[in-house]
C-alpha cells in the first residue's frame, strides 16, 4: 500500500511508529454493523439515532517499540459518551481507547485514544463550493499526494474499516452529502507519520491529532512539517490548501 520493498520488513525489528492501525481492526459481525457500516473498531457504537460519523481526533503516545511477529493483546473501550445540541442540532462525542501490550508485559506498548463526532443526517446535500483557494502552504519540509480510490480501498481493507464513505462513492454523495469519497482520517495520520519517518527522517514519541475538514478522493493533498520548540507541527492541507489536518508531534 506504501509502495514500499516488502522485504524491508524483517521479523523482531521495530514496526514503524504508525503502523498500528494494522492492529485495530474490528471485529464486529455484520449484522452489528451501523448503517453506514462503519464497524466500531472493536467496541460497539451506541444507535443514538445519529446516523453520521466523523473521526475528530486521535492522541498516540509509543511506550515502547512493538517488534514485528510479537504476540500483542489489545484492550478497547468507549472511555466517554457524550451528548450536546449545538447550533446545527443534537451531537454526541465518543471517546475509544486502545491499548495494545506485548503479551508478556503488564503494561502497554502503546495506547491510541480516537474521538469521534456522531452527527444528524443531512437535511440536503452538501455542495462542493470549489471556493477560490488560499495562498499555497510553506513550511520547511513539503511533500504533495493524492490519495486515489485505490488507496483508501486497500488502507480500509488493511485495517477492516466498511465505513461506507471511504469505500461507496453513491453513499458519499447522495447520502451523507459528500461530493466525493472522503478520505479515512486514518489514512491521512499515516501518511503524516510516514513522510515524518521517511523524510524528514524522525521517530515520534506521542501525536495529538485534529481532523478540521476533510479530503478527498483524488484530490491532491499537501503534507507539511516544521520544527516548533522541542515538537514538531505536522499539517495537512486540501487541494484549496485549506487546513485539513494538524498534527502535534513529540520526539523520540
Amino acid at each position: 500500500m506504501l509502495d514500499l520493498d516488502p522485504d524491508q520488513i524483517v521479523e523482531g525489528e521495530a514496526l514503524p511508529r504508525g503502523w498500528q492501525f494494522l492492529l485495530m481492526g474490528a471485529d464486529t459481525r455484520r449484522s452489528s454493523l451501523r448503517g453506514d457500516g462503519f464497524p466500531g473498531l472493536g467496541v460497539p457504537m451506541p444507535d443514538l439515532e445519529l446516523p453520521r460519523l466523523l473521526l475528530g481526533g486521535r492522541s498516540v503516545s509509543w511506550i515502547k517499540d512493538i517488534p514485528v511477529g510479537a504476540k500483542l493483546v489489545r484492550t478497547s473501550r468507549m472511555e466517554s459518551l457524550k451528548r450536546k445540541v449545538t447550533e446545527s442540532g443534537p451531537m454526541a462525542v465518543a471517546t475509544i481507547r486502545h491499548e495494545l501490550r506485548l503479551a508478556d508485559d503488564a503494561a502497554p506498548a502503546l495506547v491510541e485514544t480516537q474521538t469521534y463526532l456522531l452527527l444528524p443526517a443531512r437535511s440536503a446535500p452538501a455542495v462542493d463550493s470549489g471556493s477560490e483557494a488560499l495562498p499555497e502552504a510553506s513550511g520547511q519540509r513539503l511533500s504533495t499526494i493524492v490519495p486515489d480510490e485505490t488507496l483508501l480501498f486497500q488502507y480500509s481493507a488493511l485495517g477492516f474499516n466498511s465505513h461506507k464513505i471511504h469505500i461507496d462513492r453513491s453513499h458519499a454523495r447522495d447520502v451523507e452529502g459528500f461530493p466525493d469519497l472522503v478520505v479515512n482520517g486514518g489514512l491521512a495520520t499515516l501518511l503524516l507519520t510516514e513522510f515524518l519517518r521517511r523524510e524528514v527522517g524522525l521517530v515520534p514519541s506521542a501525536i495529538k491529532v485534529r481532523h478540521l475538514t476533510p479530503l478527498y478522493s483524488g484530490r491532491p493533498m499537501t503534507l507539511v512539517a516544521d520544527p516548533a520548540g522541542a515538537k514538531w507541527r505536522l499539517n495537512a492541507y486540501d487541494d484549496r490548501n485549506v487546513l485539513a489536518v494538524d498534527m502535534e508531534v513529540e520526539i523520540q
